[in-house]
């Protein structure tokens, strides 16, 4: 199998599980406790159908959106996720080169493995900066000035890691940032010689935002549920998340809001988007699905501040599905994190371009030529 055999977000999944060291893999590919969440995530979208007009004489395709100021050319996003260079050498600058390419938002992580200001030069559209909130303040001011220097369009605060989730799979596995050398992850490493010889040969393993703060995670291995549930400050409050929407003074989203009361809060405090997600199963096994939420929140809050639909997304029909209940874009980390570690750039090109040409074929069969036209009235529960 290789880069051309990808048509799906299956098949990318299967190249990364033979390009990448087990732990690795099983990082990316895991979820918190059962992961009945992260499977719900995605199965949430087969409960509703997509019901379709014709003869609508559909000839261009508008797949544009407007999301938190940002004009993007298609309603999906790269999430942030951290550690990227982890997966492939690349890391980060292949998916801001792509994101680019295909005209869409590229969030980088608090713990990214390249700085803020080298994305900044090779991604010139739109960038949001994911904002873990430490217990050490002085690590939190620079972040923040740091993405604001770097002139990142987006400011989005992270909510639901006060502490880490219990991913079962890194336990077994040993995950750790960064890697540790044992018997068992040298085999794994040993077993996989194109990507230990880009890791091991390439430029040391960094997170280039936290050196200089702390050592865990940079040069002291640690798992990400300890690093969560140690760095990251547990009292962090509402009037802590409106002091940092504050502070930046611009486009500010919440990310991981899965309630009305919540989504509501974040309207009052002065944030401007809301990331509707459950960090993709990865941190309360058995809270609801975005996808499942999304309507209410909508509902209650889609005519004040713009709604983003994270998590699951594998199918443009997906893509369209969450526009219709209401949201203005959706995102996500694994639908690339996949193609990125089975191909860099290149794989996540293909992936946002299968996004692209699902996107768009699906529009012409839905009769729709431009997003806002789609609505409640293509969908049916199933059994409605």
């Amino acid at each position: 199998m290789n880069l051309n055999d990808c048509h799906n977000f299956s098949d990318f999944r299967q190249l990364a599980k033979k390009r990448l060291p087990g732990p690795i893999f099983h990082y990316i590919d895991g979820a918190a406790d059962d992961e009945l969440t992260y499977r719900r995530n995605t199965a949430a979208y087969e409960d509703v159908d997509l019901v379709p007009n014709v003869l609508r004489g559909v000839v261009d395709i508008d797949m544009s959106v407007e999301v938190m100021g940002q004009k993007l050319d298609m309603p999906l996003y790269c999430a942030p996720t951290a550690l990227q260079r982890l997966f492939h050498h690349e890391g980060e600058r292949a998916v801001a080169r792509a994101a680019t390419k295909y005209g869409t938002m590229f969030g980088v992580s608090s713990l990214a493995t390249v700085t803020v200001e080298e994305i900044a030069e090779l991604a010139p559209g739109p960038k949001l900066f994911q904002f873990y909130f430490h217990k050490d303040r002085g690590l939190n001011n620079a972040l923040l000035e740091r993405a604001r220097a770097a002139n990142f369009n987006v400011m989005a605060l992270t909510v639901d890691t006060i502490t880490g989730g219990n991913r079962e799979r890194d336990l077994r596995t040993g995950f750790t940032s960064p890697p540790k050398l044992n018997l068992s992850s040298m085999w794994s490493f040993a077993t996989h010689p194109a990507w230990a010889w880009n890791f091991f040969t390439g430029d040391k393993f960094d997170m280039p935002h936290l050196s200089g703060h702390i050592n865990e995670g940079t040069n002291v291995a640690v798992s990400v549920g300890d690093y969560f549930s140690t760095m990251l400050d547990p009292t962090m409050s509402w009037d802590d998340a409106e002091k940092l929407c504050s502070q930046w003074n611009g486009q500010f989203a919440l990310k991981g809001i899965m309630s009305v009361e919540d989504a509501q809060r974040a309207v009052d405090i002065g944030c401007t988007g809301i990331m509707v997600s459950n960090h993709g199963g990865r941190q309360l096994d058995g809270s609801r699905a975005p996808f499942d939420q999304l309507e209410e929140i909508c509902d209650a809050v889609g005519h004040k501040i713009d709604v983003i639909c994270e998590g699951g997304i594998q199918r443009g029909t997906h893509v369209l599905k969450a526009l219709s209940v209401g949201a203005k874009a959706v995102s996500g980390g694994r639908l690339y994190l996949y193609a990125l570690a089975a191909a860099g750039q290149a794989g996540v090109e293909r992936a946002l371009g299968n996004f692209k040409t699902e996107i768009e074929r699906d529009m012409r069969l839905m009769g729709v030529q431009r997003v806002d036209e789609l609505g409640r009235g293509n969908l049916r529960k199933r059994g409605g």
